[in-house]
């Protein structure tokens, strides 16, 4: 895999993993999901001066990946109502990759070799491991794992949609600013009907971690999708998921929560099936 496509994936798997961390701390998690993509699909339209409208044929690819985004956010925030964020978090981001790669192969012919293909796997299955030492408990019964598995589905579909949109979009930056600022108005729209009086409160009182959390999703997502033009997307897919294993030192050393001797061995699995995908062994 490229080098420069790598650092971008590893970059935005940490302001990934930290946009999350701002989530985490509030109790509604459809407000403050709604106004950080909100955020996010404001200060969009920066990244239309950079680039050309994108080609014709990327539209669908735009319009399909603006609704799949927005049905992942409904299938995560149901994710985290029925079960534990230990459990949800590492099997919905975790499940991903190998879905991508199995799309990828799919739709767009692009097949991996036998030691890529090891570092996708590794990759998935020492974050969805995560999943068995966080102390959880499948509280939710069969919610607990198909709303997990569904959120999974959902971030390979638009991965995959966008591995295939922005290459033909001729204009990473204008597919990634319309990308957006489309999926901006579903879940704003939602929010508004559902939980009005906290939008307006969140607005009014600490907007300064929404308007944080919609930069850094821009810069997460968006960096991505530039990878996804540059590199497979199944290794895209893998390097990104990375951002579990982020999110999780982040809350050791910032939101002061046990690390565990798991989430150490997790990190070691995950950075060897990373050298895997990137061709170091």
């Amino acid at each position: 895999m490229d080098t420069f496509a790598v650092i971008l994936v590893l970059v935005a798997a940490v302001l990934h993993a930290t946009w999350n961390a701002i989530i985490k701390i509030d109790d509604d998690r459809l407000v403050s999901m709604a106004v950080i993509i909100g955020t996010t699909g404001l200060i969009s339209p920066i990244l239309l001066l950079f680039g050309p409208v994108p080609a014709g044929e990327s539209w669908p690819y735009i319009v399909l990946s603006a609704l799949l985004n927005n049905v992942y956010f409904l299938f995560l925030i149901e994710a985290y109502r029925v079960g534990d964020l230990s459990h949800a978090y590492p099997l919905a981001r975790g499940s991903a990759p190998i879905m991508v790669a199995g799309g990828a192969a799919l739709f767009a012919g692009e097949y991996l070799g036998g030691r890529e293909l090891a570092g996708v796997a590794i990759v998935s299955g020492g974050i969805m491991g995560l999943m068995f030492f966080g102390g959880s408990s499948l509280k939710g019964g069969w919610r607990s794992i198909v709303y997990p598995l569904a959120t999974g589905l959902m971030i390979a579909a638009y991965t995959v949609v966008d591995g295939i949109g922005v290459r033909l979009s001729g204009s990473p930056a204008g597919y990634i600013g319309w990308l957006f600022i489309l999926s901006a108005l579903p879940i704003a729209t939602i929010a508004l009907a559902r939980r009005r009086r906290g939008v307006v409160g969140i607005l009014r009182g600490n907007w300064r971690y929404p308007l944080l959390g919609g930069c850094l999703n821009l810069g997460s997502y968006g960096l991505a999708i530039w990878a996804l033009n540059l590199g497979a997307m199944a290794h895209v897919s893998a390097l990104r998921e990375t951002s579990v294993i982020i999110a999780a030192f982040i809350g050791a050393f910032l939101l002061k929560e046990p690390l565990g001797l798991h989430r150490v061995l997790a990190s070691v699995v995950v950075a060897f099936g990373v050298l895997l995908i990137v061709g170091i062994f």
